[in-house]
């Protein structure tokens, strides 16, 4: 043919009889049924008798230690609640200190004397305004912590009268 170039494995593979071809095409067809064999042969070989064993000691390393840490997290975060609840005394206690302090000065204790029992100086004109959270019977939905002295004593005689 003019203008075409024939490769030569082309031209030689015409002059060849069927039976050549043949054995060259089963020789070529085996050539690649080994090569992927040879190829999944070092697919299986990744993982090796080592390998495994790595494996096994890891996974007995995780599950040994996953314990010890969950105790060690455990432990830090008992440790910072001790540390804040430490925290919270001293302030605490330095909070007590300044108003042990306070109750040393004269002024503040007498200040707060006379708030508390509603008392006057001589010459003083004491004054008592009605809260306006008051009741109809005239006291004080408080507590007995928060009312003056006189008036859960005066609450028990009501009490003790009632009773009779």
């Amino acid at each position: 043919m003019p203008g075409k170039v024939r490769s030569r494995g082309q031209g030689d593979s015409a002059r060849f009889s069927t039976a050549t071809r043949l054995r060259v095409l089963g020789e070529q067809t085996a050539e690649r049924v080994y090569r992927s064999q040879n190829k999944r042969q070092a697919r299986r070989s990744r993982l090796t008798g080592r390998a495994a064993l790595l494996a096994l000691v890891v996974c007995t390393l995780v599950v040994a230690l996953a314990y010890p840490m969950r105790q060690y997290v455990s432990q830090r975060g008992e440790i910072a609640d001790l540390q804040r609840q430490q925290q919270e005394a001293k302030d605490r206690v330095e909070r007590l200190r300044d108003e042990k302090a306070r109750w040393q000065d004269d002024a503040y204790a007498e200040q707060r004397i006379r708030e508390r029992l509603h008392m006057v100086a001589p010459g003083e004109t004491g004054y008592v305004v009605p809260d306006p959270r008051a009741t109809e019977d005239g006291r004080d939905e408080q507590g007995a912590a928060d009312r003056p002295w006189y008036s859960n004593v005066w609450d028990g005689v009501d009490k003790a009268d009632r009773a009779n």
